[in-house]
């Protein structure tokens, strides 16, 4: 069956790394932080300022003026430190951030990425998504596999605006992990109890399918 959001959260949570530096966005990306492996550090950084950001406070720990950037309340690891946007900025541009994990409307097979605008709706910006495209070393996708209406969101060419081109490595939605390759996606692990024929079928983008595609291991 496929995943549901917190699946995809566990399964990216795999991908970390001990002593990695992580910037999270907003949506599916935030949960991450609530399953990094036991045996790792990870330092998770929000744009809005804050360098050691925790997993989400339990209802007697609220603290109202600790938000992320999804003005989401978090917590603070020890020894987590705040900062101006300027300084969060200037980490992010110097390319200090090791990984970001980000929502996305749209991915293509080349890995653009359109995650910012729908045109004709209202938005209050961009936020620091174009910076992060831009400047991190690995950039990871949670999303779902198709819109609303059933349509693949892994696609040739992206329809929407683009935040960023040809910078997504990895793709993890509901139904699949997917890598970004010169010739397109490359199925890498499909959910548990999913099919390869729906994967190919919910994917317009160039899928390339080798002969044996394990199930992910969610734990």
């Amino acid at each position: 069956m496929a995943l549901d959001k917190f699946g995809i959260a566990k399964r990216i949570a795999k991908e970390l790394k001990d002593g990695m530096y992580v910037n999270l966005g907003i949506g599916i990306p935030t949960l991450v932080a609530n399953y990094i492996p036991q045996d790792i550090t990870v330092v998770f950084q929000s744009e809005n300022g804050i360098l050691g950001m925790g997993p989400y406070p339990e209802e007697a720990a609220i603290d109202a003026d600790l938000i992320n950037a999804g003005k989401e309340t978090v917590t603070v690891i020890n020894g987590g430190a705040f900062f101006d946007s300027a300084e969060s900025f200037g980490m992010i541009r110097a390319g200090k951030i090791d990984l970001t994990v980000l929502g996305a409307m749209e991915v293509s097979d080349q890995g653009d990425i359109a995650n910012w605008k729908i045109p004709g709706k209202m938005v209050k910006g961009m936020g620091g998504a174009m910076d992060l495209v831009a400047s991190a070393k690995n950039i990871i996708v949670a999303m779902m596999h198709t819109n609303p209406k059933g349509e693949s969101k892994l696609l040739p060419k992206c329809s929407l605006p683009l935040t960023g081109v040809g910078c997504v490595k990895k793709v993890v939605t509901e139904l699949a992990v997917l890598t970004i390759t010169p010739n397109g996606f490359q199925l890498l692990e499909r959910a548990p109890g999913v099919s390869v024929e729906e994967i190919i079928a919910k994917t317009a983008g160039k899928l390339i399918v080798p002969d044996f595609v394990p199930e992910m291991v969610i734990e």
